[in-house]
């Protein structure tokens, strides 16, 4: 069949529809991979589940197959993006991208690769979460004694934010914690907000939005949520000073036992790795808003992937954002030269802990000094590296 035949007789788009192409498709001037894998935390959470919700239309409309790939191990989801390249998008909150950029806690032997931003994904609301028939009232009933806190092993950030950012919002020093909490350890998202009403823990750091707190939700009992107040500057500023990424907020989205309670959110962010091609992050970034009406509808979180709501973002973000969607923001007029200054200053605050983290690496290999996060020798080779070094805080 001649196809510039069929479609001076029938129109372009009765011409695409006869071949199995779509408007949006030829209107697609790059040469879209083959196969395009995204990461994701586990099935069990909200980016999993709006993920395979665009997905699929990103596939339909360029022809790349999408493969959406579940990692809850955040340490795994990392290697497989910057250093075993198995993935070429993850999905990750961006405070995981500041706790993988410094080498926090499990990351301090994980392999140093700088990362940027291609697109928002959602503003996800986080919390402390207890069994609706708790004793535990308040946050600070936690400073009482003997509670039991799950701690998510799987991640560090979330680790960081039980162990240390909660105990600084109440007032409790790291001894006094350590006298008055029981961590107890979960090895993964599921596992660790399960916990409260299995009886396993008293407090877990979960979202509202993950669709594991729906069933925990209408579990026997239910669930509730210890707020945190606006209003106690010293308890955010202390919180801050251990999850400098975390944005006070009151809950607007997720289970109904969540919304209207003050707490914060912690962006996710779809991210690549800092050398991937400039064409692929402008068109993944094209993508993301020109195709928002025909994905937005797919998933709750899938609204939240505006472009309006990027922008707004932009206004607190420190996590460097790509060259390829730089520009095309800066085609549609979202990207400003004052966004370029302060993208340039959180691009060379991220090589600045990538470099530091490489050279201490290389000392630790000269040395002889196993490069594994619970050796303390590595550490202080780490530490003098790294010493000076500005944390990636929200810019508030």
């Amino acid at each position: 069949m001649n196809f510039s035949k069929v479609s001076t007789r029938l129109g372009l788009s009765s011409a695409l529809v006869i071949f199995g192409l779509s408007t949006s498709a030829m209107a697609q001037d790059y040469d879209w991979p083959r196969l395009l894998v995204i990461g994701t935390p586990g099935t069990s959470t909200g980016s999993f589940a709006s993920t395979n919700g665009w997905g699929p239309a990103l596939q339909k409309e360029t022809g790349t197959t999408v493969r959406i790939v579940p990692e809850d191990s955040e340490p795994m989801r990392y290697k497989r993006l910057t250093d075993r390249e198995d993935i070429a998008i993850s999905s990750v909150s961006a405070s995981e991208i500041a706790a993988q950029t410094e080498g926090t806690g499990g990351y301090a032997s994980a392999k140093p690769l700088p990362q940027r931003i291609v697109w928002h994904h959602n503003d996800t609301p986080w919390g402390f979460v207890v069994a609706g028939d708790s004793d535990l009232q308040t946050l600070e009933d936690i400073g009482k004694g003997g509670v039991r806190v799950t701690s998510g092993v799987f991640s560090p950030a979330i680790v960081t934010a039980v162990t240390k950012a909660l105990p600084g919002f109440i007032g409790l020093t790291p001894e006094e914690a350590a006298e008055k909490i029981t961590y107890v350890p979960a090895s993964s998202y599921g596992e660790n907000c399960r916990s409260v009403v299995e009886g396993k823990s008293d407090v877990a750091y979960c979202s509202p939005i993950s669709s594991v707190l729906s069933e925990m939700e209408g579990a026997p009992g239910s669930i509730r949520w210890l707020a945190m107040d606006p209003e106690n500057k010293d308890g955010w500023n202390a919180y801050l000073n251990h999850r400098p990424m975390t944005i006070p907020t009151t809950v607007s989205l997720g289970v109904k036992t969540a919304q209207g309670v003050a707490s914060m959110t912690s962006n996710f962010v779809y991210a690549i790795p800092a050398t991937a091609d400039v064409d692929f992050a402008y068109n993944m970034a094209k993508w993301m808003d020109q195709s928002h009406d025909t994905y937005k509808g797919s998933h709750a979180l899938a609204a939240r992937m505006s472009v309006d709501l990027f922008r707004g973002y932009l206004d607190s973000n420190p996590i460097p954002i790509h060259e390829g969607t730089v520009k095309y923001l800066r085609e549609i007029g979202q990207w400003t030269d004052e966004d370029d200054v302060w993208n340039n200053a959180a691009i060379t605050q991220m090589d600045a802990w990538i470099e530091a983290r490489q050279s201490g690496m290389k000392e630790a290999m000269e040395q002889g000094v196993e490069i594994n996060f619970e050796n303390e020798a590595f550490l202080e080779i780490m530490a003098k590296h790294t010493e000076g070094l500005q944390v990636f805080r929200s810019r508030l």
